[in-house]
């Protein structure tokens, strides 16, 4: 499942970025660990190795669990960029994502660094690497509040039906499930006169962009990101979601519906018993992985690797690729 090499950018005067995207649960923090690893033994000139994070989750503080966050000892390891940027309350937007990652990776080349760009977030990971031009339009809170309103009171389908008669092409790459998404559009729709999808496009960016995906076989992954979940539980999902309630965040939040807080949130309200919400958090969470999947496949410049191999043999066919791609990059690491 390894994917032909690739050969090296015409424009070397571009500074490298690597991505790490794929599924969630695949393993993309343990490949970015061990591939950091071999570069930083390679050559001192390639030092430090940083990872941007590219997850619209994992920017949540207190939101530890559910959003799989790097623990404080592989933050120790390689340091992560864009972990626990807001507060659950706090709004985020895609332009702020894009600009926060593009600084943080100006930072680490200036530097001497290699950034890693690592996450599973297809919009966040497109913003950067193909510059996706992103609407000027800042957050409208009571429109939001309205459209809200309206996906409580008709349903999400309704609020996506909304968006198809607006923007049928931006209807077809968001899912009806992500109310959040399917609002920005709506918010940008509404707000401009213009559909969202006219709004966006690619600009050049400014690195030699080198992305590498990680897939194995589904019902296995399937098999994987169920365990996780039972770890999460274990860990003390329940205890960490209750602690977000006292907080004062409401379940209304977008953060709060992310996957595992939404479906425990139901077992806390009385609504569901406990192994029936994990038993609806494995299946949403497959549902998200068919989801990214679809996503990322059609990209035909993701060079693929099989995450069922053992991490060490992926760190290898991944700075294999790099040394490929970017010459006299880790040319001497071992």
């Amino acid at each position: 499942m390894l994917s032909q090499m690739m050969t090296p950018f015409a424009d070397a005067s571009l500074p490298p970025l690597v991505a790490l995207v794929g599924p969630t649960a695949v393993g993309k923090t343990a490949l970015a660990l061990a591939l950091a690893e071999r570069l930083r033994a390679a050559d001192a000139a390639v030092r430090p190795v940083e990872a941007v994070a590219a997850d619209s989750r994992q920017i949540y503080r207190s939101m530890d669990i559910a959003t799989a966050k790097p623990t404080p000892a592989e933050r120790a390891q390689l340091p992560h960029h864009l972990i626990d940027v807001v507060w659950p309350d706090e709004s985020y937007t895609l332009a702020q994502y894009q600009h926060d990652a593009q600084t943080a990776i100006a930072d680490i080349h200036a530097r001497g660094g290699v950034p890693l760009l690592v996450g599973g977030t297809g919009l966040y990971v497109r913003a950067v690497v193909d510059g996706l031009a992103i609407p000027e339009v800042a957050p409208n809170p009571e429109l939001r509040a309205t459209l809200a309103a309206e996906a409580a009171a008709d349903g999400a389908d309704a609020l996506h039906a909304r968006l198809a008669a607006l923007d049928p092409a931006a209807a077809a790459r968001i899912a009806p499930t992500n109310v959040r998404r399917v609002t920005r559009a709506l918010e940008v729709c509404l707000s401009t006169g213009q559909p969202f999808s006219a709004q966006q496009g690619a600009r050049p960016t400014p690195y030699r962009a080198l992305t590498l995906g990680l897939d194995m076989d589904r019902a296995a992954l399937y098999t994987r990101a169920d365990a996780r979940i039972d770890s999460m539980l274990a860990a003390g999902l329940v205890a960490e979601t209750q602690t977000l309630v006292a907080r004062g965040y409401g379940w209304e939040l977008p953060a709060m519906s992310s996957l595992g807080y939404r479906e425990i949130g139901a077992y806390l309200r009385g609504e569901l018993a406990l192994a029936d919400a994990t038993e609806r958090f494995k299946l949403a969470t497959h549902a998200y992985i068919r989801r990214q999947l679809t996503w990322f496949r059609p990209d035909a410049r993701i060079h693929w690797l099989d995450a069922a191999l053992p991490t060490s043999t992926l760190a290898d066919a991944a700075l294999a690729h790099i040394r490929a791609a970017f010459p006299g990059v880790a040319a001497a690491a071992r």
